[in-house]
């Protein structure tokens, strides 16, 4: 097995995105024949394909992602199965109970749905399992330090209630993972790498797991 498991949705212009967000865009501006060399322009969502979530997203008084430790989102972690999760099914605390004592040692956790399979449906942003407020509550007493999923975003209904109780309590959040079904089940290295941008509520990321020898 590999050891450096790549956990990105790949981009490509004009992909599906959550139905308010600006499309993604990926354009020649030069090439070779032209200007001597290939340069493309490309526009996109802070929170396009797979991305974190910094606290400003959520509160005006929030950190941003320029200033987000990057010691928090470079983590060991696990991944905890939920693919027998069926489509608009609570993901709840008894979930994740089994899951307690790594949790409390402080690890991340990788939610693996197999939503990323449905993408690009139309369905990939509605119907997806969801975390329930009282599991974000119960993660947040837990003190857990980042939360990655398959799914596009935690709930799609009380979205507002659980974004607030992760962000607000210093959990990170990332989001549209791929590939979970290549990790095992023992810990490992999780790599969530923002691109600077100076006062910005998110940014895509290049998500890889390292596994253990």
């Amino acid at each position: 097995m590999d050891r450096i498991i790549d956990l990105t949705a790949e981009m490509q212009n004009g992909i599906p995105t959550m139905p308010m967000d600006p499309k993604l865009s990926i354009t020649e501006h030069c090439n070779l024949d032209n200007l001597g060399y290939n340069l493309s322009r490309i526009t996109f969502s802070t929170h396009q394909g797979t991305h974190i979530d910094a606290p400003y997203h959520f509160f005006y008084n929030g950190e941003t992602i320029d200033k987000v430790d990057l010691k928090r989102c470079m983590v060991r972690a696990i991944k905890v199965n939920l693919t027998y999760k069926k489509p608009k099914e609570p993901i709840q605390v008894d979930d994740l109970q089994k899951y307690a004592p790594q949790i409390e040692k402080g690890l991340g956790i990788l939610l693996q749905t197999g939503w990323d399979k449905v993408f690009p449906k139309k369905e990939f942003f509605s119907d997806f399992p969801y975390v329930t407020t009282e599991l974000a509550a119960w993660l947040a007493e837990k003190k857990v330090g980042l939360v990655g999923m398959d799914m596009p975003t935690p709930n799609c209904t009380e979205w507002k209630i659980v974004h607030e109780t992760f962000l607000g309590n210093n959990i990170l959040i990332v989001e549209g993972l791929t590939n979970l079904d290549r990790i095992n089940d023992e810990e490992f290295t999780f790599f969530a790498l923002p691109l600077k941008f100076k006062g910005g509520d998110g940014s895509p990321v290049r998500a890889i797991a390292i596994l253990d020898d």
